[in-house]
């Protein structure tokens, strides 16, 4: 029997939640995306269970959403949990584009990012585009030394992945060198721009990551919910949300622009396209 695209298992009072598919950097099917949100619904379900830990399994935690790998599932129908709307895979263009991204990437992202435990990404290797978001609606963020990020869409004509925190997570100037450039950004980086709070040993990083969230299981449950609403809500305050809501509107534009004028919706790029854009960067 093949692997599944999502391990997940307790660790006392921990929840660790693993992408599994190594051999494609851990490239986010949407297979993969309700896999995790069954995983993230039985930690959230579980009395015992005080921390979430999203990790990656290999070297890298995430290159991002699937664009090419053979199990690409674009033209598969799942049972919609995250927003009302229709299913895609009987609708054309913008349409189906909509429909399926408003279920599976934005929809998805506010949904994890509302789960009332802390949620903790443990990063290693690549995390890309789409690996952004995931780590995004994470509470916290546990680096490993050779952990870089990036998101190079704007190469696809497209304004920033579907969750667009950029300016929230890393500050309107971060943000706009990152999406201008398209260029990796260092876990260095990444810590001055307040997007990670720990930089460790790629060898103790699972240590580490374990040993922070064993010290916020020890904080009532309800407190920890709470505590994370209350930040939530001021995000949303400064204008996340609904800064979001026009964004997705933006990229959408984006998509219909290319499927117009090129190949295809993604302006003729591939990850690999990309990936070699980036070489040396």
């Amino acid at each position: 029997m093949s692997e599944p695209v999502v391990r997940s298992e307790r660790r006392g009072p921990v929840a660790v939640v693993t992408m599994n598919r190594p051999d494609y950097r851990n490239a986010q099917n949407s297979a993969m995306t309700y896999a995790l949100d069954d995983a993230f619904t039985d930690a959230v379900n579980d009395p015992e269970v005080k921390v979430i830990v999203l990790a990656g399994a290999g070297k890298h935690f995430s290159a991002g959403h699937d664009i090419g790998t053979p199990g690409r599932d674009v033209d598969v129908t799942f049972d919609r949990r995250a927003v009302m709307w229709w299913d895609h895979t009987d609708r054309a263009g913008g349409d189906q584009r909509f429909a399926r991204e408003s279920e599976v990437y934005l929809g998805m992202c506010r949904r994890w990012r509302e789960i009332p435990k802390p949620m903790i990404a443990s990063i290693q290797g690549a995390c890309i585009a789409g690996g952004l978001m995931l780590a995004w609606v994470c509470d916290l963020v546990v680096a490993s030394e050779d952990a870089f990020f990036a998101d190079p869409v704007v190469r696809m004509g497209i304004p920033g992945v579907e969750y667009f925190a950029h300016p929230w997570v890393l500050g309107p100037r971060a943000a706009k060198e990152v999406l201008f450039t398209g260029e990796r950004f260092t876990v260095q980086q990444a810590k001055e721009w307040g997007m990670i709070n720990r930089i460790v040993p790629r060898a103790e990083l699972e240590q580490h990551t374990l040993e922070l969230a064993g010290k916020i299981s020890g904080m009532p449950s309800f407190g920890l919910a709470l505590a994370k609403k209350a930040v939530n809500q001021a995000e949303d305050l400064m204008g996340m949300r609904s800064g979001m809501d026009s964004v997705f509107g933006l990229h959408h534009l984006a998509h219909a622009h290319n499927a117009e004028t090129s190949a295809d919706s993604l302006g003729g790029q591939s990850a690999r396209s990309m990936r070699d854009a980036n070489k040396g960067a």
